[in-house]
């Protein structure tokens, strides 16, 4: 059974930065596209921002130009860069990983951004 575990969330105040981590437990082979979406209370749950295997990004609007997606395929491992964090980035964040057969998902780690 594959897992992923994601690390760097926490409290940080408005302005600040983290750097959220995403590894997978063992070798994903075929993977199409990883990404990062978030939940916060009493919303839907929203793509982040993405990567393709071919290395090509997307971000929602409301994170271009403060976060940065990047990943490691020989490492299974994704990163989420996240800048000038605002209290509305207030989330719980899950990493996706989607491969030719299947989603797997992370369990999720809460970020809070206090004004």
């Amino acid at each position: 059974q594959v897992q992923l575990v994601e690390s760097g969330g926490g409290l940080v105040q408005a302005g600040g930065s983290l750097n959220l981590s995403c590894a997978a437990s063992r070798t994903l082979f075929s993977i199409n596209v990883m990404g990062w979406y978030r939940q916060a209370p009493g919303k839907q749950r929203e793509l982040v921002a993405h990567i393709t295997s071919d290395g090509s990004t997307d971000y929602a609007d409301s994170v271009k130009g403060r976060f940065t997606i990047s990943s490691d395929n020989a490492k299974n491992t994704v990163h989420l860069q996240m800048n000038s964090l605002k209290p509305e980035d207030t989330a719980v964040y899950s990493c996706a990983v989607k491969t030719q057969y299947r989603t797997y998902w992370g369990q999720g780690t809460q970020v809070t951004v206090s004004s």
